[in-house]
C-alpha cells in the first residue's frame, strides 16, 4: 500500500510517498515559489539522485500534476502507476473542536474546515487548496485529514479555557486548541517505546522546537497541556512569532503608535521572537555565530528562549507531578547540542544530569541524560509525515 503524504502551504508543498508495507518512505521533495516566476521543484527518490527542475509553475494543482508524473517517470519513477497510490494524506493544521482525531475528507469536512479559515488564516487556507488539487488531480482516491490540533483533544477543560467572558468560549469557541500534535504524539510514543515505558503510564515533556516552537505536558500518553494557543501565536518564543506577550500590547500599539492591527499582526507573527530580539536572523545557527562575534542582541536572544524553555519546562514539572522525560525534537531540539545542554544543565533542581558526550548528537535518536537521572533527557527525531501516513491507512482500511 502506497500512500502520498502532503503538507501544503501557500506557495508551496511538501510531500513524501511511503510504502506501508514496511513504512519506509520511497520518494520525497518539495516543490516552492507556486504562482511565481521560476518555480522550484524538488524530487528525490531513495534510492536515486535528487532531482530539481525551476519552471514556472501557476498553480497547486499543476506542481501536483508534475509530482505524480515524476513518481510514475520511466526514468526516476518509483511506481508503475497512480492507481498504486491507495491513498492521500494531508496535513490539516487547526480542526478547531470539530475534529478529535483524523477523518476521510467529504464535502462536509471540507465545509468545516472552511468555517475554520478564521482560526488559521495563514494555514488553513492552503491546506484546503492542497486537497481539492488533490482531488482533482486523483478523482476516486480517499483524501485523510490529519490535524494539528486533535492530539491536544484530550487537554481538560482548566488547560484549555481562557479567562476571559465565558460566553466567548460558548459563541466565538475561544479557547485553547494546541499545534503540532501530530510531532508531540509521535515522540512521546517513540520515547516511550526507547525506555520500555508502556504508552498509557508514559508522562513526558515534549519540547518541539523549531522555527515554530511548542512545549507539550503528556500525561499517560495524553495531551495535558500545551503551549501554543488558539493560534499558533502564543507560547514558547519562536523564530519570527513572539510567543507569551501581554495582551494589552496590541491595544498599546494601536492607540499610541498608530499602527493597524493587520500592522501589529504582522509584526508579531513575522517580525518578533529571536528575530525580533537579535535583529540578525530567526535562524538559531545564525544567532550562535553572532553571539560567539560578539553581538549582544544575538547572544540575548538565546538567553531569553533558553529562560521561557526553563519556565515551561518547571511548570509542566510541577503540572505532571511525575515525569518520566523530556523529550527534545524539531529543528532546534534535534541539532542545537549547545543550546539543548544549557537547558537541561539548568534543570538540576529536578535530579536531572547532562551527559555531555551523549549530548554531542544531532539528528539521532539518543538518551542524553546521565545513567543516574531519575528524569531521562531524550532526542527524538520527529517523523509527522509517517504519524499521517499511519491514520490515512488506518481510516481507509476501515
Amino acid at each position: 500500500m502506497f500512500i502520498f503524504v502532503l503538507n501544503c502551504g501557500s506557495s508551496s508543498f511538501k510531500y513524501q510517498l511511503l510504502d506501508m508495507a514496511g513504512e519506509h518512505r520511497v520518494a520525497a521533495g518539495l516543490v516552492e515559489r507556486i504562482g511565481l516566476k521560476d518555480s522550484v521543484l524538488a524530487y528525490e527518490p531513495a534510492n536515486g539522485d535528487k532531482v530539481v527542475e525551476v519552471a514556472d509553475i501557476a498553480n497547486h494543482e499543476m506542481a501536483i500534476k508534475k509530482v505524480l508524473n515524476k513518481l510514475v517517470d520511466p526514468q526516476v519513477g518509483v511506481i508503475k502507476s497512480l492507481a498504486d497510490i491507495t491513498a492521500i494524506g494531508h496535513r490539516v493544521v487547526h480542526g478547531a473542536d470539530k475534529f478529535s482525531g483524523s477523518v476521510r475528507i467529504d464535502a462536509a469536512v471540507l465545509a468545516a474546515l472552511r468555517e475554520n479559515i478564521p482560526l488559521a488564516p495563514l494555514h488553513n487556507p492552503a491546506n484546503i487548496t492542497g486537497i481539492e488539487a488533490m482531488m482533482h488531480a486523483l478523482p476516486g482516491v480517499a483524501n485523510v485529514g490529519v490535524f494539528d490540533t486533535a492530539f491536544h483533544a484530550t487537554m481538560p477543560v482548566e488547560s484549555y479555557l481562557y479567562a476571559v467572558p465565558y460566553e466567548w468560549y460558548e459563541r466565538h469557541h475561544v479557547r485553547r486548541y494546541g499545534f503540532h500534535g501530530t510531532s508531540h504524539r509521535f515522540v512521546s510514543e517513540r520515547a516511550a517505546q526507547m525506555l520500555g515505558i508502556g504508552a498509557d503510564q508514559f508522562n513526558c515533556i515534549t519540547c518541539h522546537m523549531g522555527n515554530g516552537s511548542s512545549y507539550t505536558a503528556i500525561k499517560g500518553g495524553k495531551s495535558y497541556d500545551t503551549s501554543m494557543g488558539m493560534t499558533p501565536l502564543e507560547g514558547m518564543v519562536m523564530g519570527t512569532r513572539c510567543g507569551d506577550i501581554d495582551a494589552g500590547i496590541p491595544t498599546f500599539l494601536a492607540a499610541n503608535v498608530n499602527m493597524s492591527f493587520a500592522d501589529i499582526d504582522n509584526a508579531l507573527n513575522k517580525k518578533s521572537g529571536l528575530l525580533g530580539i537579535s535583529g540578525v536572523s530567526s535562524d538559531m545557527r545564525d544567532l550562535h555565530k553572532a553571539a560567539g562575534e560578539g553581538h549582544v542582541r544575538a547572544r540575548l536572544a538565546i538567553d531569553v528562549l533558553r529562560h521561557r524553555a526553563l519556565k515551561y519546562i518547571g511548570a509542566y514539572a510541577i503540572q505532571l507531578g511525575r515525569v518520566d522525560a523530556i523529550v527534545f525534537t524539531g529543528g532546534i531540539g534535534e541539532n542545537d547540542i549547545d543550546f539543548r545542554g544549557s537547558v537541561v544543565d539548568r534543570l538540576g533542581l529536578l535530579g536531572i544530569r547532562l551527559d555531555a558526550a551523549a549530548n554531542r548528537v544531532r539528528g539521532k535518536e539518543a538518551v542524553i541524560s546521565s545513567a543516574d537521572s531519575p528524569i531521562k533527557v531524550l532526542v527524538v527525531p520527529t517523523n509527522e509525515e509517517l504519524v499521517i501516513a499511519r491514520d490515512t491507512r488506518d481510516i481507509v482500511l476501515q
